[in-house]
């Protein structure tokens, strides 16, 4: 059994993507050929904003913009410690400081009001200038953008959306990818939308922001190509990355729809045993991950080991909360200034998730949850 299946996902679009990259191995554009410009296109369109400008990863996707903001290391961002490290680590290689904020318990997304201490904690201080906050649409479910949206203008704030696990969900009737001043995701293969490499995309509604973003992500080029007007990075998608993800596009609303099928199946079947993931506020979540949660660390341990016993893959999403991580630890975090993200990164565990599971599978991946109950 797979984690992720992508082998059959590609069997159902095969002849697509060969014909798709074909075509770029014979027109030799191999970067910023057309299918770069047809991408961007059908992405700005499916989000519903202006712009989307596709770059070489998700990581790029949040630096490229950050770079835009001119951050110095005195410049405060807000960013979820529950995530994958790039969504804090983007924040230092644009030359920033992140100020982690915990989680909310049930949808395991930023905490608004922990945002409001951390702000408010942080000008107490006077060491760091609060700039700006990075959401992250975790395991597929948007973040709870009114009230974020709302801190942010309170305190005149820039919003970036980290959508790498939640291209395609929605809030209130929006796609991710639309939220804040501009958004990022990834399309790292095992992500709902992915390619068969590294890419990304960045969106926005901001013409200004754009061009911008455009100008950093070839070496911060300007109107000629050998005058370069600012630093930038190497941050292009390659065109057959491109014709992989036109190909993907084409059936990932099908294919969210699938995930959801899965989702409310396992729900309806382990409720009764264990915490299951909450969609809440009128959203709806792509499943990047479905998450559920142990009573303590002892039960995980176990369901984790029956699950292996019976062929089940499963995957720990996130062991280490990031300001608990080497890296940041001369930022002075300790065991317990974030209470909730500690205590899921001890209970959280994840199972199967992708569009192809059957029937058969749904039924082997909860009887085996089950039985690390007993």
């Amino acid at each position: 059994m797979q984690f992720i299946d992508l082998k059959t996902q590609f069997e159902r679009i095969e002849d697509d993507v060969f014909s798709r990259v074909s075509t770029v191995l014979q027109s030799q554009k191999y970067v910023m050929g057309p299918e770069i410009a047809e991408l961007e296109e059908k992405l700005a369109e499916y989000a519903g904003v202006r712009h989307a400008i596709s770059c070489s990863s998700g990581t790029d996707a949040l630096v490229i913009p950050l770079m835009g903001y001119d951050l110095k290391a005195t410049d405060a961002v807000f960013v979820p410690s529950f995530t994958f490290f790039a969504s804090a680590e983007s924040i230092t290689l644009a030359g920033g400081t992140p100020v982690f904020v915990d989680s909310d318990a049930t949808t395991f997304n930023l905490s608004p009001a922990d945002l409001d201490r951390a702000i408010d904690e942080t000008l107490a201080e006077g060491k760091l200038t609060p700039r700006g906050i990075i959401t992250v649409d975790l395991f597929g479910q948007p973040a709870d953008y009114d009230e974020i949206l709302a801190i942010a203008d309170k305190h005149g704030l820039f919003v970036i959306e980290d959508a790498a696990q939640g291209f395609g969900g929605e809030y209130k009737g929006a796609k991710a990818g639309s939220f804040g001043n501009v958004a990022s995701t990834s399309f790292f293969p095992a992500k709902p939308l992915g390619c068969y490499g590294d890419g990304g995309a960045i969106f926005t509604d901001d013409d200004d922001l754009a061009e911008l973003i455009k100008s950093i992500r070839v070496h911060g080029q300007g109107s000629d190509k050998y005058d370069n007007v600012r630093i930038g990075v190497n941050g292009r998608l390659d065109s057959i990355q491109a014709a992989v993800l036109l190909s993907k596009l084409a059936i990932f609303d099908s294919e969210v729809e699938a995930r959801n099928r899965v989702a409310n199946a396992y729900s309806e079947r382990l409720s009764d045993v264990l915490a299951v993931p909450a969609v809440t506020n009128g959203k709806l979540s792509v499943w990047a991950q479905y998450t559920l949660v142990a009573k303590d660390a002892d039960e995980r341990t176990a369901i984790i080991d029956a699950c292996k016993a019976a062929g089940v893959p499963t995957a720990v999403y996130y062991p280490i909360p990031i300001h608990l991580s080497t890296a940041y630890k001369s930022l002075g975090y300790k065991l317990g200034d974030l209470p909730v993200c500690e205590d899921l990164a001890n209970r959280v565990f994840s199972i199967p998730m992708h569009p192809y599971l059957q029937e058969s599978d749904i039924e082997q991946i909860v009887a085996a949850v089950k039985e690390g109950l007993r």
